[in-house]
């Protein structure tokens, strides 16, 4: 299979087309840069040289692939509604591009927003419409080209995908824990966080790219809920530092962005993913990994 991949060169990105080279696929992975472009080289893809706001670029992969699997995101913390209209307009690029084809339309969703305080499965529709929602509503958007002929498939992905060179959520929270000399967690801690580890993330990708059986959501989700507590705990042991609660009123001002994620309960499953693909999670978990130093770094 020919996939065109978005954010191929990235943290996540780079173990999928690395995934998928392994498999037997061509990879045509989206480059915005001559360093992306060197990467996926070096990973056995072909780079094509572009930006995620870049409609002709989009549609021109797009129309020549085989299936599309779109991982890159504007991660513009201080603008989130800025990125969700870069990612609404790109999922609406490829697939109008896909359109009547029956091909696969593979893109990275989220888990944290869909339905805090309860265990989010699979069968849970994103509540999330409109270009001014998170992401740009793009889920339900995606969605809609499920009656156009494209077989679309969510890959919500847990807040923490973690792993070695990780600087996502969980780097930022180390980040924090260095600059006020403490690893913190909001009110009691006892609020859950799914995680997955980047490798077996990128199987789960292969598998609904390939699988006709996939559904229209897929969980990337090995460990259902963590307590964030036990997160700041195992930051504090790798970085040396204290562990302490912070006041829910003080969570914004402490935790900046990231407080509108990590003080809510936010556990999933997978159960449905895992019946559908087979697939098995196999390697360890977020805090084996907090703990083999990959964020004390």
């Amino acid at each position: 299979m020919r996939a065109f991949v978005t954010g191929a060169s990235g943290f996540i990105g780079s173990a999928v087309t690395a995934e998928l080279v392994a498999a037997g696929h061509e990879v045509v992975g989206l480059a915005r840069s001559e360093a992306s472009a060197d990467a996926l080289t070096r990973l056995g893809a072909v780079p094509l040289r572009g930006e995620l706001d870049d409609a002709a670029v989009l549609r021109a992969g797009a129309e020549s692939s085989d299936g599309v699997v779109h991982l890159g995101f504007k991660h513009d913390y201080s603008d989130f509604e800025a990125s969700g209209r870069t990612e609404r307009a790109a999922v609406e690029t490829m697939g109008e591009a896909l359109a009547e084809s029956g091909r696969p339309f593979l893109f990275a969703s989220g888990l944290a927003l869909i339905g805090p305080g309860r265990v989010v499965t699979e069968n849970d529709e994103s509540p999330h419409s409109g270009p001014d929602a998170p992401r740009g509503g793009a889920e339900q958007l995606a969605a809609e080209y499920s009656a156009r002929g494209v077989r679309t498939v969510a890959l919500r992905f847990a807040p923490s995908v973690h792993g070695e060179g990780d600087h996502g959520f969980v780097a930022i929270l180390a980040g924090i824990a260095r600059e006020h000399g403490f690893a913190g967690y909001v009110g009691d801690g006892e609020n859950r966080w799914p995680a997955v580890n980047r490798a077996d993330a990128a199987v789960l990708v292969r598998l609904a790219l390939e699988n006709e059986a996939a559904g229209s959501a897929m969980h990337a989700v090995d460990e259902q809920g963590i307590p964030t507590r036990e997160i700041a705990e195992a930051l504090g042991r790798a970085l040396g530092v204290p562990t302490r609660s912070v006041a829910p009123e003080e969570a914004a001002a402490h935790f900046g962005f990231l407080a509108r994620f990590y003080g809510v309960d936010v556990p999933a499953s997978s159960a449905l993913t895992r019946k559908r693909l087979g697939w098995v999670p196999t390697h360890q978990g977020l805090l084996a990994d907090i703990e083999a130093g990959y964020y004390a770094v």
